[in-house]
């Protein structure tokens, strides 16, 4: 191993050394946000970027009044996201994803794993009834990210489902999202509670909702 003496070379320009530092990317952890100048929507476990083409929907429980997801929509489909408590250091993912995979099996769907730009994800299928009886193979695919004791679900429909890859802008979509999971203790594998905001409208869930256990 050989050493330089500090005369042996230039002065490193600090403005280089910076560029060269990758930025973060997403999701975020609360704690861990980036000074990225973006004011967050504030939905409890989850902050959520308002983005331009992308309209904010809560999924809410009629009977209770909880807010069970949050909903981005597009023009070409939308995205669910959940979050859930974890284990510190853990791979939630990996443990949820047969469950899901049966889930969908069960309801007469099927499940495909494949490698994505999150990791291992979901590709899925399930036969549903149309408002006028007949029958449509609805797609869905299903993300998983793990985090410091939490882990996100983000489930694409529409385009985002059915594309060989996921189109860049719904990438985009779950990486401006931060996770905020809290202090307290929480068993495994339950859902971080979502908060509704005073101005927020609420809405039917779309179609019948992939697998969510």
């Amino acid at each position: 191993m050989k050493f330089r003496r500090k005369s042996d070379t230039a002065p490193a320009d600090s403005a280089a050394l910076a560029s060269e530092v990758p930025a973060p990317v997403g999701p975020f952890d609360a704690a861990d946000l980036p000074d990225d100048g973006v004011e967050r929507i504030d939905l409890g476990s989850l902050l959520v970027a308002p983005l331009e083409d992308r309209e904010l929907r809560l999924q809410v429980d009629e009977a209770t009044g909880a807010v069970q997801a949050v909903l981005l929509a597009g023009s070409d489909g939308a995205v669910e996201l959940r979050a859930f408590a974890a284990p510190r250091n853990g791979d939630l993912w990996t443990e949820v994803r047969p469950q899901l995979a049966a889930d969908m099996a069960r309801r007469g769907g099927i499940a495909t794993e494949r490698e994505g730009e999150f990791g291992p994800e979901l590709l899925c299928e399930l036969q549903v009834k149309r408002a006028d009886g007949t029958m449509a193979a609805q797609p869905s695919r299903i993300v998983g990210v793990n985090g410091d004791r939490w882990l996100l679900r983000a489930t694409l429909m529409g385009r985002p489902a059915m594309e060989d890859s996921l189109p860049e802008a719904w990438v985009e979509t779950i990486r401006s999202v931060a996770v905020q999971r809290g202090v307290g203790a929480m068993p495994v594998g339950e859902p971080l509670p979502l908060v509704l905001p005073a101005n927020a409208r609420k809405v039917d869930q779309p179609g019948t909702p992939p697998p969510s256990g």
